[in-house]
């Protein structure tokens, strides 16, 4: 199963205790995958369809835990998609009346309609009930990249004034969600770790958390790791162009002038380093007598090197 998957199947088994949040969630799942239809004599009917089996499972029980009410389920093969569609169905007035009243989707609505596009804002007005409608939200048109790839959350709405509300309340878990246009639908989204990592949060949905935690731990320190690697190559790299270009210089003194003018000093750092090619500056100060530090010793190859050019521009460059 993706993570996008897993995610799903953990916040389905979530049942909150309080009968406020469940209506909340019932109200998202509602909205995003749900139609309600007004028949002969003004008897309404809901239906929710889906092809995922965690949201089918999910709004089942919450309306039989909130209302008592056993929806009738039936199943279907969409051959053409080669997947499952799963459509429930609250067939009694009375039964659709009570949900549709506790879940606040049909006030100042007449006639027939087909679907609900926004969710009247007394149901999320708690905390603990925006959690939910964000976790009905996520599982009914909700998504998420696997993590080891790439951060990305988003819910999918068809819709601007739902996608609009939940990015509302998106942003009021102070996170930036943004809107956009995707051929006919209008997509909320996340694109920062540390943000879908705060949504996991909110929708509660901590096995995920920490297995997306793990894996941005495990990116960090291979990054840090990646990263030291290429500064102690360039270092190394640095430090092996500086040994070659002291050769060098030594090598033309050498060849040109010779070792028998320069100061003893001089004479001493120009042989310990034709006699030790690879070592540090640490290790050359240490095979000189006294011994001297670091510094020194570059102060030395310096010293070296500008007597190198000189002589290279008394003798008109030739090597």
């Amino acid at each position: 199963m993706s993570f996008s998957g897993n995610v799903k199947e953990e916040i389905s088994k979530s049942l909150s205790p309080a009968r406020h949040c469940r209506i909340a969630e019932l109200a998202a799942l509602l909205s995003m995958c749900g139609s309600v239809s007004i028949g002969s004599k003004d008897r309404y009917r809901v239906k929710i369809h889906t092809e995922n089996e965690a949201v089918a499972r999910k709004v089942f029980t919450l309306i039989e835990k909130t209302f008592n009410i056993d929806a009738d389920i039936s199943i279907r093969k969409n051959m053409t998609r080669k997947s499952v569609l799963y459509m429930l169905v609250v067939r009694r007035h009375e039964d659709a009346l009570r949900i549709l009243q506790a879940t606040k989707l049909m006030e100042g609505r007449t006639g027939f309609f087909e679907e609900v596009h926004i969710v009247n804002p007394i149901v999320v007005q708690q905390t603990c009930c925006r959690r939910a409608f964000l976790r009905g939200v996520f599982l009914a048109a909700g998504s998420m990249s696997n993590p080891a790839k790439s951060y990305h959350f988003e819910i999918v709405c068809a819709a601007e004034a739902m996608a609009v509300q939940i990015q509302e309340l998106i942003r009021s878990f102070s996170m930036d969600a943004k809107i956009v246009r995707r051929k006919r639908s209008f997509v909320v989204y996340l694109k920062e770790g540390s943000q879908i990592v705060d949504i996991l949060n909110v929708m509660e949905a901590h096995v995920a958390l920490m297995e997306l935690e793990n894996v941005r731990i495990f990116k960090e320190m291979r990054n840090t790791v990646n990263r030291k690697v290429n500064c102690e190559t360039a270092n190394i790299n640095k430090t092996v162009s500086a040994a070659v270009k002291q050769m060098e210089d030594i090598t033309y003194i050498r060849d040109t002038i010779g070792f028998e003018k320069l100061p003893e000093g001089l004479r001493e750092t120009a042989l310990a380093r034709l006699s030790h090619p690879e070592a540090t500056l640490k290790e050359l100060g240490e095979l000189l007598s006294p011994p001297i530090g670091k510094s020194g010793v570059n102060h030395r190859l310096r010293k070296l090197g500008e007597l190198a050019e000189k002589v290279k521009q008394e003798q008109g460059g030739l090597h």
